[in-house]
């Protein structure tokens, strides 16, 4: 079992009512996306917790073993990405840990919201689609769904809201890689929203902008009452 993960907080209120848990990608950590906080603009009506958890330390076969903030080990970067699952699985339940801890501290699980960037998206995939509590919602950046074949989908999640974001020159992982994962939903019976920007293996200004309405939209969908 993963010890429990460390994570960085912004809250933009003081009396949250909402979560997004945002997972960074490969060699980061939980620091990455907090500085896009204060750029997504969110009006005071927003009162989000933003969680940032760190990834644990893992050797990573890609990186001739060298020992990084992983959520997990890729041995080959083909097309098709040969991961090792239960490191993601091991991960996933990592931060559904964290899912119940804010479940626990009074939000609704249907006002929190999963992402992640690359490596942290594959690990939003496996728990937003396999959890068994309702979610928020889904943002995928910039990323892949690498347990396809392997992952059990839970119908407490069937209608969950998904965005997928890509960029049309990312040289890591491929635009092809965030079609597939978006027409894998689509057969699925998901709803998956697409966009692109003309950028590689990064974050976007008019993404900015569109992560804040996206979000803005789902959890006013999610209002509690």
């Amino acid at each position: 079992m993963m010890t429990p993960l460390k994570f960085e907080t912004v809250e933009t209120h003081p009396t949250p009512d909402a979560a997004v848990i945002w997972l960074h990608g490969l060699g980061a950590d939980g620091h990455d996306f907090v500085p896009i906080v204060p750029e997504l603009r969110l009006p005071t009506t927003c009162r989000i917790r933003f969680i940032f958890p760190h990834a644990p330390h893992l050797p990573v076969t890609i990186n001739g073993g060298m020992v990084i903030p992983a959520w997990y080990d890729i041995y080959a970067l083909t097309l098709e990405r040969k991961v090792d699952t239960d490191q993601i699985l091991a991960s996933s339940n990592a931060v559904k840990a964290l899912v119940d801890q804010q479940i626990q501290e009074g939000i609704a699980s249907e006002r929190i919201v999963l992402a992640g960037f690359s490596q942290g998206g594959a690990v939003a995939y496996q728990l937003a689609l396999s959890c068994e509590t309702p979610l928020g919602g889904l943002m995928a950046m910039s990323t892949y769904f690498a347990t396809e074949e392997t992952i059990h989908y839970h119908p407490a999640n069937a209608k969950l809201p998904i965005h997928i974001f890509h960029g049309t020159q990312d040289n890591v992982v491929p635009e092809v890689l965030g079609q597939t994962a978006r027409d894998c939903l689509t057969q699925k019976g998901f709803t998956p929203e697409y966009k692109t920007y003309p950028m590689a293996h990064s974050v976007h200004p008019q993404q900015i902008r569109d992560i804040s309405a996206w979000l803005q939209c789902t959890l006013e969908a999610n209002t509690q009452s």
